[in-house]
């Protein structure tokens, strides 16, 4: 998605850039080890849920080691954190430091204690994955910024917002199909979920309206933005309407753990596919 950002977006619309190529790479590679810290301590401290959820798939305490997952854990966060400290005194803003220790900070948290309270998880969550495409034009554009380009670097800088709402809001719905894929496993660990607390069936009605309101957002942003460009109208139609608007009917009905794995990974895609439309600004501003 980053890359994207940048070689889709930020250069084919020819915004003023910060970051040089190897700078860009650091930023994903920070992206990446921090990412990584976050999906390990999350393992850790799901072991005995996922012993419920997906017993097939436990690599701590089989395959690795508790002691060796927290070693990787700090060794992941170190670098990341490092390479981000070291990315934002080469641009020259030094605070921006803080976004790494703070998406560190919040991804231990979430693992530890913050995805057991019902909808805050979810959206902590999210509100990170969200992050990884703003901190590409935190990064980028925004250092880049002058009273010349000010006006077309916020045009710019508002179509990254767009796509970080999208990818938030999805992920979001994604986190709830979970929530009620893993209940069962939720209930053991005694966490505190939305399906828990309403069960399944509500939480489900609650995802089927978010998904509705989708459709009805991406339909007024195509009409707004991308109405005279016929590429990118049927290109949101078939790759990103059509399985929301897929995903909408099939969750009404659905009942058994694989129906929401299967929802789960629809989502997915139309996220992936949702980034991919990127690449159509090309066609979009010839």
């Amino acid at each position: 998605m980053q890359v994207l950002l940048r070689y889709a977006l930020f250069i084919p619309l020819g915004a003023d850039l910060t970051l040089s190529p190897f700078e860009f790479a650091i930023l994903i590679f920070t992206t990446v080890c921090i990412a990584a810290a976050g999906y390990i301590i999350n393992d850790i401290y799901d072991v005995e849920i996922d012993k419920f959820n997906k017993p097939d798939k436990i690599l701590i305490g089989k395959s690795i080691s508790e002691k060796t997952a927290y070693t990787l854990f700090f060794i992941f966060n170190i670098i990341g954190v490092g390479t981000g400290y070291y990315l934002s005194k080469t641009i020259e803003k030094p605070e921006f430091f803080g976004f790494f220790i703070t998406i560190s900070a919040l991804l231990y948290l979430y693992a530890s204690f913050i995805k057991s309270i019902a909808l805050v998880g979810n959206i902590i969550v999210s509100i990170l994955v969200a992050s990884s495409l703003l901190i590409v034009g935190l990064f980028d554009l925004f250092p880049a910024i002058n009273s010349l380009n000010q006006e077309y670097q916020s045009l710019v800088f508002s179509i990254v917002l767009s796509y970080a709402f999208f990818a938030f809001y999805i992920n979001f719905m994604r986190e709830i199909i979970k929530d009620i894929e893993d209940i069962d496993g939720d209930l053991n660990g005694e966490m505190n979920t939305l399906p828990i607390l309403i069960g399944r069936k509500r939480a489900s009605y609650i995802v089927f309206g978010m998904g509705v309101l989708s459709l009805f957002g991406i339909t007024y942003y195509i009409y707004t933005n991308l109405y005279n460009y016929t590429i990118a109208v049927v290109y949101f139609l078939l790759f990103i309407l059509a399985p929301l608007g897929y995903f909408c009917m099939k969750i009404w009905d659905a009942k058994s753990k694989s129906d929401y794995s299967f929802l789960s990974n629809l989502l997915k895609i139309t996220m992936l596919l949702g980034m991919t439309s990127l690449l159509l600004y090309t066609f979009v501003i010839q």
